[in-house]
């Protein structure tokens, strides 16, 4: 009586893991045909949502002048590009770059404009 007990017990547990793995396998099916059948609009929305925020990523390059008086005025106020020669800003903007953390890019627009109007 008791193995039959026993039998009954497990054979409970493997029909009631059997059915939430039925259940799972199924919900997860629909999941899948679902996201393939998304709309053409909505992947076209996408697209251009993907696309706008693409353009306006490559609008938002600032200048030399721009990023100098955003970084530079964070510590100290704003030097004047007619302040020191092009060697002196070349040896500041090394030291500067460290400190304040500047990508390559944005040093070199930023000592590009300190070369530019540079004093004598």
């Amino acid at each position: 009586m008791n193995r039959l007990h026993q039998l009954k017990t497990w054979l409970g547990v493997a029909f009631s893991c059997a059915f939430i793995t039925a259940a799972v396998y199924a919900a997860s099916l629909v999941h899948l045909v679902a996201a393939e059948a998304k709309p053409e609009t909505e992947a076209k929305s996408e697209k251009k949502t993907e696309k706008k925020a693409e353009k306006k990523t490559e609008k938002k390059k600032l200048s030399g002048a721009d990023l100098y008086a955003i970084h530079c005025n964070r510590c100290h106020p704003e030097r004047y590009a007619t302040e020191r020669t092009e060697s002196q800003w070349k040896t500041i903007m090394v030291h500067m770059r460290v400190r304040a953390n500047l990508p390559a890019e944005q040093a070199k627009a930023v000592m590009k404009y300190l070369q530019e109007d540079a004093g004598k």
